[in-house]
């Protein structure tokens, strides 16, 4: 047994994780199996004693800004974990500052992801490095600008495939655009030009 004190996990929006009406997020906050950039996965199973625990409790899992305890921005009206992973909805608090703040970066593109707070309760060392976490006290799930699990990143309402291409094609042409102004290459003034 690994008891470790509070941890974060990554998820980016995507495919699994999406916003609608500008402020309701659904999806997956965390995959099982699925390594995160510390080599860390979680198992099938790993939620269901603190799901149970909060539930019995009569508490929620809060919905933090970039893990900060003092910025809850919206609330998590479910959450369950399924053969997939953990699963979650909830809404953003438009009507306060960090809410609202929260859904137009959303929308920009500015925020990609979602990230889990725990604490690893049972873990085993995975083969070739890494965690397989067994069991973890779930704290939080907060919106964050850099996930651990890449696949855990949000879109907005309107990130359909077409937006997703366009996206890309910015990202390719901002990147080309950075090479052509550090390489010697210098374009061709109107005066330098010869007439035919």
């Amino acid at each position: 047994m690994i008891e470790t004190g509070m941890e974060h996990k990554f998820s980016r929006f995507g495919e699994m994780l999406t916003v609608e009406d500008d402020s309701v997020i659904q999806g997956y906050a965390s995959l099982f199996g699925a390594a995160d950039q510390g080599g860390d996965s979680v198992a099938p199973g790993a939620y269901t004693a603190s799901l149970a625990q909060l539930s019995a409790a009569g508490c929620r899992v809060k919905m933090l800004w970039q893990h900060d305890p003092a910025q809850p921005i919206g609330v998590w009206e479910e959450i369950r974990e399924d053969s997939r992973g953990l699963w979650v909805k909830g809404r953003l608090l438009t009507e306060i500052p960090r809410g609202a703040e929260a859904a137009t970066l959303i929308a920009a593109g500015a925020i990609e992801g979602l990230s889990i707070g725990y604490r690893t309760k049972r873990a085993r060392r995975a083969e070739g490095g890494g965690r397989i976490l067994t069991e973890v006290e779930l704290w939080e799930v907060s919106l964050v600008t850099f996930p651990m699990l890449p696949s855990a990143r949000v879109m907005g309402q309107k990130a359909d495939a077409e937006t997703q291409n366009l996206r890309r094609l910015v990202a390719d042409l901002r990147r080309a655009s950075r090479a052509l102004s550090r390489s010697s290459f210098s374009p061709i003034s109107a005066k330098d030009r010869t007439k035919p």
